[in-house]
């Protein structure tokens, strides 16, 4: 008979470097599985084609997994002029080839136009879901919806290099952009088409590819290892405002009620914590100089 595996109450954010062919879910499901782990969930769908920084967020840090999904994003992608496929990557069928030789001067000519607030139409190969059904499902069975348009922000896209009309390009944007979409629109630009080939995440938020690890490295790991690898909390919402509260305002925010805080409050949410240092969760502004708990955490 098996024994069952016991889980743990185990508490923080793991950064994975999400390897190609997994999709969000099943990288989650196996970090979940090698931490024995409660409560996990990730943070911003990368598709099975991409790879790179996946935050893990294991326990009390699932309450702020919606901030992270949130914060902007930095990729690079890797696309190929010439040719447009149906997907908008290379997963797709190809509906169009033209003979092509673009130069890196070109690419980095119709960048501009692209940067700054765009509207972009979700693609149809998309996990964005109509009536609980996800486009991608519509679209295999033959189907085209009308998508409505949406907006989003390029904060930065740089050209790394182009050749054999491949071409690398670094990309900061806002929660929302498909990258794929950015890819076919530099194509469209240069009247000669494209796909994405290749797409890395390599920040979100403040968390960076150089501190992931992978799969494969934590399955070799000790549990004593693996936890090690884990950033507190707290760093989930790093960019919001910090406050400290006193003994007695702490005991009232952690049973969910609002607390007076003398001086200047920041706007909007804030990280609270007691004067010792105790993270004790997400706070919002009242009026009358009052800080209301929107999430607690329990460490």
């Amino acid at each position: 008979m098996q024994t069952k595996r016991i889980k743990r109450a185990v508490h923080g954010v793991l950064l994975l470097d999400k390897p190609h062919g997994y999709s969000s879910n099943q990288a989650l499901q196996k970090v979940k599985w090698l931490y024995q782990a409660q409560k996990a969930g990730h943070t911003g769908t990368l598709d099975p084609l991409a790879t790179g920084v996946l935050p893990i967020c294991l326990g009390e840090a699932t309450k702020f997994a919606q901030h992270l999904t949130d914060e902007n994003k930095t990729y690079i992608a890797t696309v190929k002029f010439g040719v447009s496929t149906t997907t908008g990557d290379k997963e797709g069928d190809i509906v169009q080839e033209v003979a092509c030789n673009v130069q890196p001067g070109e690419v980095e000519a119709v960048l501009p136009a692209l940067t700054g607030e765009i509207t972009q139409i979700p693609p149809m190969y998309s996990a964005l879901k109509v009536d609980g059904k996800p486009l991608y499902a519509y679209a295999r069975e033959g189907v085209e919806l009308e998508r409505k348009p949406r907006q989003v922000t390029i904060f930065a896209i740089q050209l790394l290099d182009c050749q054999d009309n491949i071409a690398n390009i670094e990309v900061t944007c806002s929660k929302g952009t498909y990258i794929r979409t950015l890819a076919e629109d530099i194509g469209k630009a240069l009247n000669v088409g494209a796909h994405l080939i290749d797409l890395r995440r390599t920040a979100t938020a403040t968390y960076q590819i150089v501190h992931t690890v992978t799969l494969e490295g934590l399955e070799v790991m000790t549990m004593e290892a693996r936890d090690a690898l884990l950033l507190p909390v707290d760093t989930a919402i790093s960019a919001l405002p910090k406050i400290a509260l006193h003994a007695d305002a702490v005991y009232y925010f952690k049973q969910g009620n609002p607390v007076w805080l003398p001086g200047i409050i920041p706007d909007g949410d804030v990280r609270v914590y007691s004067e010792a240092g105790l993270f004790l969760g997400l706070g919002v502004q009242l009026a009358n100089g009052r800080i209301a708990p929107k999430r607690v955490v329990n460490l």
